[in-house]
């Protein structure tokens, strides 16, 4: 978990350094980010259905030694697309590991004290990955990014031998039929594929180009095509009823915006400290721990908030703090101000997360009928992911497109507004998403489920509830 959490960490840290390296523009550097978040949330609902299909022991070995393998391509990689392929491995093992580390820990573990221990520390661990990625990246790619991605791999192996050693043997039902369901996780995975494409290619070819405009046409034909798949198919991956309900909705959209605009942000503030202020990597993660570190701290306590508080006024509450720090970032100017505009931006983005976060993933299911909530918490997960796609994309093309050539620093900071003015929409529609919860005509009121985390890209998601951890169930 702690791996899977700081595999996004990393990479932001270590943009400017692979984009040198590897001579890569920002349009094209940005794939070492999405390529993480498509492999994950395109596949995770095919990461459940191989899970439950081949056994949780089998599958999760076995990933294991994929994602070492991945690491150490990563690090050796000379070209721009073996780099990305390597990132889409490992957002794929990350869509097999989160189900599967759930599924052992609720058939390992004895419901009650033992079980919630367990859940404690796979919560803790899950909550400080980002922050530790952060710091790790900072110290590593000060003398080479391909540590970053290097030093996973010796520490998935011993994983590997525990493994072997601890996990309990498979339990897939026999006679169980293997829908997979390939043409619809393909079909939604290339849609996201061809929208990262077409997004960036946008600055350098313009809307007619095939390589944007359609890529652009590619991604929403794609998409429909996986619609019809999961409407026609007699095991889809996707159950489109589970977004029936208003507050799962809601969830997924504010998760979105959130983890979409936290994530366009880092992009934007990793290129300003580190390309325009020449600022080391290490002091660059260290400038941006403000944002991820409170989370890590509260992570344990976050139920407790939840039940006192209830879950729309935290969410409508959390939105607030990250926007208002967004809007004040607009008015950066050179020099970078870190005390007096920064370091209020990351602290409030971090406030956010403490208080929205773990509401948001609570209130996706909790409305909905227990046969649901696994399809629902699949769905909430994809759309999380969905936003850390399709926003650092945008970001970049918006860079690209406003950075004028042989930029002085100041033009450049001043180049950067267009893309913090979008960080800043999407913030603005979480909180409109989050006001929305509080004005929803109330039901008949039933207590939030609280759900253990899996992963997002932050490191700060959470997970189907124990009631969904038997992944064997249709």
């Amino acid at each position: 978990m702690l791996i899977d959490a700081l595999e996004v960490s990393v990479a932001v840290v270590a943009l400017p350094s692979i984009g040198t390296d590897l001579g890569l523009p920002l349009t094209s550097v940005q794939w070492t980010m999405t390529g993480f978040a498509v492999g994950f949330g395109g596949l995770m609902l095919f990461g459940a259905r191989v899970v439950s299909l081949l056994g949780r022991r089998r599958v999760y070995l076995a990933v294991l030694l994929g994602f070492a393998a991945a690491s150490l391509l990563s690090a050796l990689a000379q070209e721009p697309w073996l780099l990305v392929a390597t990132r889409l491995v490992k957002g794929f093992c990350a869509a097999l590991t989160a189900p599967t580390g759930l599924a052992i820990i609720s058939t390992a573990f004895p419901e009650g004290p033992p079980r919630n221990r367990a859940l404690s520390v796979y919560t803790l661990f899950g909550a400080v990955g980002f922050t530790a990625g952060l710091l790790l990246s900072g110290w590593l790619t000060t003398y080479s990014w391909r540590l970053t991605f290097a030093f996973p791999a010796p520490v998935v192996l011993v994983l590997f031998a525990l493994g072997l050693r601890l996990i309990p043997g498979n339990d897939t039902a026999p006679g169980t039929p293997r829908r997979y369901d390939v043409p619809g996780a393909a079909a939604f995975t290339g849609a996201l594929l061809a929208l990262v494409q077409g997004i960036t290619a946008l600055p350098a070819h313009g809307l007619a180009d095939w390589r944007s405009g359609g890529a652009l046409v590619g991604a929403v034909v794609l998409l429909v095509l996986f619609m019809a798949v999961e409407r026609g198919t007699p095991a889809p991956l996707v159950r489109f009823g589970a977004l029936r309900g208003g507050p799962m909705l809601r969830s997924a959209l504010g998760a979105a915006c959130l983890n979409g605009s936290y994530l366009g942000l880092l992009f934007v503030l990793t290129y300003q400290l580190q390309t325009v202020a020449g600022w080391s990597p290490l002091r660059c993660a260290l400038a941006l721990l403000p944002a991820a570190a409170p989370l890590a701290v509260t992570a344990l306590s976050s139920g407790r908030l939840v039940a006192r508080y209830g879950a729309p006024r935290l969410i409508a509450a959390g939105a607030v703090f990250p926007f208002a720090g967004y809007l004040l970032q607009l008015r950066a100017s050179w020099p970078l101000d870190y005390p007096g505009r920064l370091l209020p931006t990351l602290l409030l983005v971090g406030a956010g997360f403490v208080l929205s976060f773990a509401a948001l993933n609570m209130q996706a299911t909790s409305k909905l009928p227990p046969a649901e909530r696994g399809a629902g918490s699949g769905l909430y997960q994809t759309a999380v992911q969905t936003g850390a796609v399709a926003t650092p994309a945008l970001v970049a093309a918006l860079l690209a497109a406003s950075m004028p050539p042989n930029a002085t620093a100041a033009e450049a900071v001043a180049a950067c507004r267009p893309a913090l003015a979008l960080v800043a929409a999407i913030g603005g529609l979480g909180l409109l998403v989050g006001l929305s919860g509080l004005t929803a005509r109330a039901g008949p009121r039933r207590p939030p489920v609280p759900v253990p985390p899996t992963h997002s890209t932050t490191g700060h998601d959470h997970g189907p509830d124990d009631e969904d951890l038997d992944l064997r169930r249709p």
